[in-house]
């Protein structure tokens, strides 16, 4: 069966400096035989966790909104894995997209644990280590595997289309496809369970 992986365009611009990134990984990514979809997070504002708790009641978030239903449904329909991208805001990842994702790995982690996820940045200038290592965190905090790169996952690029100015960055963007792809594969023909899980030790600071 052929292997599929979700990007997740964070930018408000559908067309903008991330989608070009992202763009770069999914050509490298198909000329390796794997299938790919983009879904942009737009304009439109979205909710952020409210930390209720009903996702575990639900099994999903309480709110219905048109963008998490399509991120739930596509995850339902099985993806193998997962590639994050995202501009710079204020040395961070846009807050959109922060909401969305707090939501969707809440909610939906489950169906996203060992698949191979990767971060992508895009900055002006500066800021997209920390926007690279938030996103990062969402994976490692999930059990999914950290796809790399030759470089840190970034692009640089401010005005519309900048980032194929990048010559280096769009490099480390094919090489992230490519590792990807790679990855899939070998995950595909080891044949391997995923590693025994041990029940969950939750601890608290507060006495």
């Amino acid at each position: 069966m052929k292997k599929k992986v979700l990007l997740i365009n964070g930018s408000p611009r559908k067309d903008g400096n991330t989608y070009i990134a992202l763009s770069e990984v999914v050509s490298a990514l198909e000329a390796n035989g794997i299938e790919t979809e983009i879904v942009s997070v737009g304009t439109k504002a979205v909710q952020g966790c409210i930390a209720c708790n009903k996702c575990a009641e639900l099994g999903r978030c309480v709110f219905k909104d048109k963008l998490y239903n399509a991120i739930r449904e596509k995850l339902e329909e099985g993806v193998d894995g997962l590639i994050v991208g995202s501009p710079t805001y204020y040395a961070g990842p846009n807050g959109s997209l922060c909401a969305l994702l707090d939501r969707v790995f809440y909610s939906c982690g489950g169906m996203l644990q060992y698949k191979p996820a990767a971060a992508v940045a895009v900055c002006r200038r500066g800021g997209a280590s920390a926007v690279f290592d938030r996103l990062n965190k969402y994976f490692t905090i999930n059990n999914m595997p950290v796809v790399s790169s030759q470089y840190w996952n970034s692009v640089h690029g401010c005005l519309p289309g900048e980032a194929l100015q990048d010559a280096e960055g769009l490099q480390t963007m094919r090489v992230l496809g490519r590792n990807m792809a790679w990855l899939l594969k070998n995950i595909g023909q080891g044949g391997q369970s995923v590693p025994e899980k041990e029940e969950r030790i939750t601890t608290s600071f507060v006495r």
